[in-house]
């Protein structure tokens, strides 16, 4: 089973790790930082790469120097981790650098830290539980179960948001029992009915003081470390989606 580097290190910007399978044009790492698809969040890009004569100077020429560079265009997690690969993948066993486009990455983790701030906010302003999110480098939506938002509530969400942000509140993350956290956190905040069954080990994200903090979440993803790297938050508009459901657009500036 692939060692999943981001759920502990989200900063971690390249690792070595080794080839343990190869299907087609995809390959599965024993450990990797790449984040796959899912919970809102796109998966991370980059490149893995590897040196010609990574089992020694096999032609005798004492140059070791030569390396071998693959695009990972994809990222995917269903059994373990796939890695799809522009061009001919490298062969089972060998050792290769992963190396994250951190530009995307980080915008990645900003993007999925403000929609924690968002969904608090709105279920504790706004009794609206959040239904859907999608991320993206530069911009991010958030779907609630509300009838409608008008202009005033998108600028009082947008004040608050921005509030939230300079208060420069911490976050951080740690794994639970999900006995012991259905039994002790508060389900609406935590969302932890939206998990499978199979899933006895819960990966929770806190925003700001330990003791009380703003928001609890389970969730896989990956986020910055403290709110103050978000910058301004622009809400820049909603869409009735809907049975009562509205959705709300925003993007960092």
């Amino acid at each position: 089973m692939t060692e999943l580097l981001y759920l502990d290190d989200t900063d971690t910007r390249e690792f070595e790790a080794r080839v343990e399978r190869v299907l087609d044009d995809r390959v599965v790492l024993d450990r990797t930082a790449f984040y796959p698809t899912g919970g809102g969040q796109p998966n991370d890009t980059g490149t893995l790469v590897a040196d010609a004569n990574a089992d020694g100077d096999s032609d005798g020429d004492g140059d070791t120097s030569t390396s071998e560079t693959w695009t990972v265009t994809d990222v995917s997690k269903k059994d373990t981790v796939y890695h799809t690969l522009a061009g001919e993948p490298p062969a089972e066993g060998t050792t290769v650098t992963g190396r994250l486009d951190w530009d995307r990455r980080y915008a990645h983790m900003k993007y999925h830290t403000a929609q924690h701030l968002l969904s608090a906010l709105l279920l504790s302003e706004y009794d609206a539980e959040t239904t859907g999110n999608q991320l993206y480098a530069d911009r991010a939506y958030l779907d609630c179960a509300y009838e409608r938002f008008d202009d005033d509530d998108l600028a009082d969400i947008e004040s608050r948001l921005n509030d939230l942000v300079a208060d420069a509140m911490p976050v951080r993350w740690y794994v639970m029992d999900r006995d012991e956290a259905e039994a002790s956190l508060d389900p609406e905040r935590t969302r932890l009915h939206l998990l499978p069954d199979s899933i006895t080990e819960i990966r929770m994200v806190e925003i700001g003081p330990e003791d009380d903090p703003y928001d609890r979440t389970a969730c896989a993803g990956t986020h910055v470390e403290n709110t103050d790297e978000l910058g301004t938050v622009e809400v820049t508009g909603r869409e009735t989606k809907g049975g009562e459901k509205e959705r709300v657009k925003f993007r960092l500036v």
